[in-house]
């Protein structure tokens, strides 16, 4: 009797077996994020369905492309994950932040740990000591100058809970590719719990001061952006970013579909809006329709005087040689503009805080103002302005009060079966 033929894999295909809980596992060599060549299991609910995704890790590494593996360190694979994976997703000034995140804080932390063995416990404690431990010591900042914690006098420097809930989310995201890629069973970061960080106070400007500031801008040659900062709320970038080509001040609109940022590849580059329901048209109210048909003959003229110097950009708001405006010197005009209309010191973004209170406090709805505003969803509108909406329930609660008040009775007052809508 012949014996029956042993089944055969594919060649390259590894190793393909089905597990005691009815999962199929996969395993083969791969280009390991350190340069070595190490064994990678993943799983699937089909035989064919962990073939084909072993044979996607094997293309990859065939094609020099290395493959983190459960076997990898936080640190490799936190590396790994940066410059295969999250620089294809991110914005590059994004980039560049968790980039530095993971130099500064999660390398240094948790970098040698096995990322198969890695633990809630052990992100838990990590972040403890991070929001107990003074930076400037942990880094060495002040080792050059030889003077703070270098001499042994620890100044204290501790990250606020915001950044210590930043650092958490960055390791949240980078574990959960692990995940999605079968590389770990579960997400532990996300098991650990971090203090709600509250958000930064801010003051915005009252009507009035809003107005002083105004006032001292008619002489600026940038009156026009400050009056479409402080009547739309849009950000620095995006007033940066606009052409003339995105206003229509015949019908009086404006499409917002880009933002002016500066990267550290690219310079000050057009990118696109912050998010999805940033990308919006808005309408322009009668002052910065006129305010901005009178910038554009202020332009005409700095262009004709420019003469073969002027660097056609199409931006609205440019050098008076055409160029775009870097943000950075923008925040130094706006400081200089400030102590001209002898107001207090407040940051650009604020001009945006200004116009939503100040619509909120005139009763426009929040619907209105989240897509004035940009914002994807109306919760975070309600959430950044909660402290103003307080404040007008309570004057509405004082103006019930005075209704009701005993001894204030008045003969025209609606009869008690009135119905209130």
């Amino acid at each position: 009797m012949t014996a029956p033929k042993r089944k055969t894999r594919a060649n390259g295909e590894g190793t393909i077996y089905q597990r005691r809980d009815g999962r199929w596992e996969a395993a083969g060599y791969v280009l390991a994020a350190d340069g070595s060549r190490k064994r990678v299991r993943v799983y699937g609910t089909t035989r064919k369905n962990a073939a084909d995704r072993l044979a996607e890790k094997i293309t990859d590494s065939n094609r020099g492309l290395p493959v983190a593996t459960a076997d990898s360190t936080v640190g490799v694979y936190l590396a790994y994950w940066l410059n295969s994976v999250a620089v294809h997703r991110l914005r590059e000034n994004t980039h560049t932040r968790y980039a530095t995140c993971v130099r500064l804080h999660l390398i240094p932390g948790l970098g040698t740990k096995k990322l198969a063995r890695l633990t809630a416990k052990d992100v838990r404690t990590f972040l403890d000591r991070l929001r107990t431990t003074c930076q400037c010591c942990a880094q060495e900042l002040d080792a050059a100058r030889q003077r703070c914690c270098a001499i042994a006098e620890c100044c204290g420097k501790r990250l606020s809970p915001l950044t210590v809930a930043y650092v958490h989310s960055v390791l949240k995201s980078a574990l959960e590719h692990a995940v999605r890629e079968d590389e770990l069973p579960r997400n532990v970061a996300r098991n650990v719990k971090v203090t709600t960080s509250h958000p930064r106070r801010f003051k915005p400007l009252t009507a009035a001061k809003a107005r002083q500031l105004l006032q001292a801008a008619k002489t600026d040659r940038l009156h026009a952006m400050y009056e479409l900062a402080l009547r739309t709320g849009l950000r620095k970038g995006e007033l940066l970013g606009l052409h003339w080509e995105d206003l229509d001040l015949d019908g009086g609109t404006a499409s917002i579909r880009r933002s002016l940022q500066r990267t550290r590849t690219g310079g000050l580059t057009n990118l696109p809006t912050k998010t999805r329901a940033s990308e919006r048209r808005i309408v322009l109210p009668t002052e910065c329709v006129h305010s901005l048909k009178e910038h554009r003959e202020q332009q005409q003229t700095e262009r004709e005087a420019a003469g073969a110097g002027w660097a056609d950009s199409g931006l609205a708001f440019t050098t008076p040689t055409g160029r775009p405006i870097d943000p950075t010197n923008l925040t130094r005009r706006f400081s200089r503009l400030l102590d001209r209309a002898g107001l207090r010191r407040i940051r650009f973004h604020d001009l945006r805080h200004s116009t939503a209170t100040l619509l909120l406090e005139q009763g426009v709805d929040l619907v209105v103002i989240k897509e004035l505003l940009g914002h994807a969803h109306i919760g975070v509108t309600a959430g950044v302005y909660a402290h103003v909406r307080l404040r007008l329930q309570r004057q509405a609660m004082d103006t019930l009060d005075d209704a009701l008040r005993v001894g204030d009775d008045d003969p025209d007052d609606p009869p008690a079966a009135a119905v209130v809508r």
